[in-house]
């Protein structure tokens, strides 16, 4: 399954600047994503991190990668989520940062289920430039209903 930008809009409450998921191009129920984040010049972390020399935070990888992971749940569940419907990082283990990701790079991020419990979730998750292993870590999110 593939999504384009206008169909992870409608999955994901993030939105610009902190939406980091552009396009879906393989998705396996109950088991895999590979997502696309086209990183930028333009994007507004730049500024800061570093003026000098533009390098995306590892945060914002770990964040890619965890928004993948929530639309991987969301479809592995049959699950269209609506405004009460938040998932949220319960842990994040053993992050790695191999490789800076700069403007002009497209991260392709790899993310797969390890298991899934009463709306926990566990997952390996890699991003990539290339061939070359830029970052990776488990993560575990949880999703919640709020009112």
């Amino acid at each position: 399954m593939k999504l384009d930008i206008h169909q992870i809009l409608k999955l994901l409450p993030h939105r610009y600047p902190f939406l980091l998921v552009d396009r879906v191009l393989e998705m396996e129920k109950g088991k895999r994503i590979m997502a696309l984040k086209n990183v930028t010049m333009n994007e507004p972390f730049f500024n800061g991190h570093f003026p000098h020399r533009p390098v995306m935070p590892g945060v914002l990888m770990l964040e890619a990668m965890a928004q993948a992971a929530a639309l991987l749940s969301f479809h592995s569940l049959d699950i269209v989520p609506d405004d009460n419907t938040v998932y949220y990082f319960a842990a994040i283990d053993g992050a790695r940062f191999k490789r800076p990701v700069e403007p002009g790079d497209q991260l392709t991020m790899e993310v797969e289920i390890e298991r899934m419990k009463a709306g926990i979730s566990k997952f390996k998750g890699r991003a990539r430039v290339g061939s070359e292993l830029a970052c990776e870590a488990s993560l575990m999110c949880a999703m919640r209903q709020i009112s």
